[in-house]
């Protein structure tokens, strides 16, 4: 094609048909670059309250539960707004606060019982905080029952169910993500990393190889994503493991030093995080020419950790995905401009978050000889004497003291 006209006239057409055609490209992968930019920030931020310790991201669970909370309970009153139920948010909130209260008294009472004891009027909370909780829920539960009237009963109890069902997605699940985090920081960035290296590594791998459906939830899901996202998961996860289990800081239990009133993460590794030699099945040496490899006992925990979540976590998202289905919405919210809402970025790592829990107290966790001796530096002393005079004859019975300290 031939174009007329003076030089100038054709550069500037050539210049403009230039600028439509970045107008077009950016306008068509806006969302990706908000996306990109937005997921940098988030993971810069993330590194940085990881550095800033334990502490700090105990107040982002918090945080991140409130936000998942709000946007849900928001859905519910959006969907029941125009019927004027009486004190439907108040109570939602309120509700949130009693279980907190319960949820974060019973995390003080196990992990600073030194601290508590300097303080009497933490004692008074602490001695009778079961008590203290159920009386709070107890006056919600009233004051719903006050609040019922009589044309929207079946609705009243639809959106009290709701709010129950809300607190048991959100605030159990993020106690027991920081009831992880006590356990070494370890068993909060593994299994947190999995999922989201699972999240992106399944899309990459459906994009690019995606043919068949995996579930009409997700019409976007392939199972050549969900095969790829779970062999790359495993991966990321035994070499992540690695990097992590040689540092202390990420380790060790995170446990509270009542003098420097700081949370300390210095130990001993347990035989969890030291390396050990291992055979290599005689199928693999073959292949890889060794007969033994050196890691970490650890890493083959994160292979557990990783294959859940990779096969199990998604149906999380799925779920999520179902729900908002029923309700006929795209998001959650539109807190994190390209992603939705916080829900939508945390759909699975709450299931994740029960798994490792559970994972944790039946293969991992023996007894706690620290805690142990947290719970008897409360005792009054004539408890303490009495629990040493019957370990001390159990010792000697055992042969571990000499019969000669009989006293």
């Amino acid at each position: 094609m031939k174009v007329s006209g003076t030089p100038i006239e054709v550069a500037f057409i050539f210049i403009y048909n230039c600028v439509l055609f970045i107008l077009f490209v950016l306008n068509r992968w806006k969302n990706w670059w908000i996306r990109g930019i937005l997921t940098l920030a988030m993971i810069s931020v993330f590194f940085l309250i990881i550095y800033l310790g334990s502490f700090m991201l105990m107040l982002l669970v918090l945080s991140i539960q409130v936000k998942c909370y709000h946007e849900i309970i928001t859905i519910g009153y959006r969907v029941y707004h125009s019927y004027d139920l009486p004190w439907f948010r108040s109570l939602s909130w309120y509700f949130l606060l009693c279980v907190n209260y319960f949820f974060y008294g019973e995390t003080v009472a196990d992990y600073f019982a030194t601290f508590v004891q300097r303080r009497e009027q933490l004692q008074f909370l602490i001695r009778y905080h079961r008590f203290i909780s159920f009386a709070l829920y107890l006056t919600g539960f009233c004051m719903f029952v006050l609040s019922l009237v009589k044309k929207h009963y079946r609705l009243q109890f639809y959106m009290f169910a709701w709010t129950h069902v809300t607190l048991l997605i959100t605030v159990t699940q993020s106690h027991l993500v920081i009831q992880n985090l006590f356990e070494g920081m370890i068993w909060f960035l593994v299994p947190i990393s999995s999922v989201i290296c699972n999240d992106i590594t399944a899309y990459i791998f459906g994009f690019f190889f995606g043919r068949t459906p995996l579930i009409k939830l997700s019409p976007k899901k392939t199972w050549e994503g969900f095969i790829g996202g779970f062999f790359s998961t495993v991966v990321f996860g035994f070499i992540f493991s690695y990097f992590l289990a040689q540092h202390q800081y990420f380790v060790c239990p995170v446990e509270y030093n009542s003098e420097t009133n700081r949370f300390m993460t210095e130990c001993e590794p347990s035989e969890l995080f030291q390396m050990k030699k291992y055979s290599v099945p005689p199928l693999l040496q073959a292949v890889l020419g060794w007969e033994t490899v050196n890691m970490y006992p650890f890493q083959m925990h994160s292979i557990a950790l990783s294959t859940f979540a990779s096969l199990i976590g998604p149906f999380g998202g799925f779920f999520a995905s179902g729900f908002k289905r029923a309700f006929k919405i795209k998001d959650f919210a539109d807190t994190i401009p390209g992603h939705g809402g916080i829900m939508d970025r945390f759909d699975c790592q709450y299931l994740m978050a029960t798994f490792v829990h559970v994972y944790i107290t039946s293969f991992i966790r023996g007894p706690n000889p620290s805690k142990l001796l947290k719970q008897l530096l409360i005792l009054q002393p004539e408890q303490q004497l009495s629990v040493y005079k019957t370990l001390k004859s159990h010792l000697v019975e055992k042969g571990i003291l000499q019969p000669s300290l009989r006293g």
